[in-house]
């Protein structure tokens, strides 16, 4: 079993993830979707939890060897953030969605040097918006950004073109057509609702409608 599939098993086995074609969840974006992820809750489980944790600390170790410091996008973003720089001994801050309203105003809380390597660290890849809003709060402060770690990706177009256009290479634990493929392996999906959900991931925005 390569990693990938490693990480989805396991998001399967908490039911961090949910498959369901014939009832689709609805995304806050208006989206129909017969996925639900929701990697929060694999903090809750500590096997789990460190796996993961030293999946993402083996992944920069290997993609992104130059790191100098991690930084985590609020909110889900930040425990894993904070757990991996721990690890690997290296700086952490992590990125407001805005400025605090309050106090000294921050939007990134925590210390860094202007030009340091930086990666940044999220749960979940869809459109890539949040992260790709967090790298450009951290190159205004400074900072050198040279990649974004994530526990899953879903693969849409728009964020590999997003993150190209931005010059951001990112890199995920595990991913959509990898999780299809083993639930497909494990029987929790038929090859009709097969179908659905690697059509889903062609169209988003206008799937089920």
């Amino acid at each position: 079993m390569t990693n990938q599939k490693a990480v989805a098993e396991r998001l399967l086995q908490i039911n961090a993830i949910r498959l369901n074609p014939e009832s689709p969840f609805t995304w806050t974006s208006g989206w129909k979707s017969p996925i639900y992820c929701d990697n929060r809750k694999a903090l809750g489980f500590p096997p789990v939890r460190e796996f993961i944790k030293s999946e993402f600390c083996n992944l920069i170790f290997t993609e992104l060897e130059d790191a100098g410091v991690l930084a985590g996008v609020a909110t889900a973003g930040i425990a894993w953030g904070a757990m991996a720089a721990d690890q690997l001994k290296l700086p952490y801050v992590y990125v407001r969605s805005k400025p605090k309203e309050h106090g000294l105003g921050n939007q990134i809380e925590g210390h860094f040097e202007p030009g340091q390597k930086t990666v940044v660290v999220e749960d979940l890849f869809s459109t890539g918006k949040s992260s790709l809003e967090a790298v450009a709060v951290l190159r205004q402060a400074g900072a050198e950004v040279i990649g974004a770690v994530g526990i899953f990706d879903y693969g849409f177009d728009t964020a590999r073109d997003a993150f190209a256009a931005a010059g951001v290479p990112y890199y995920a634990l595990s991913n959509y057509a990898t999780l299809i493929e083993l639930a497909v392996e494990r029987g929790l999906v038929n090859p009709s609702q097969q179908a659905l959900l690697m059509e889903w991931r062609q169209n988003p925005a206008l799937w089920g409608k």
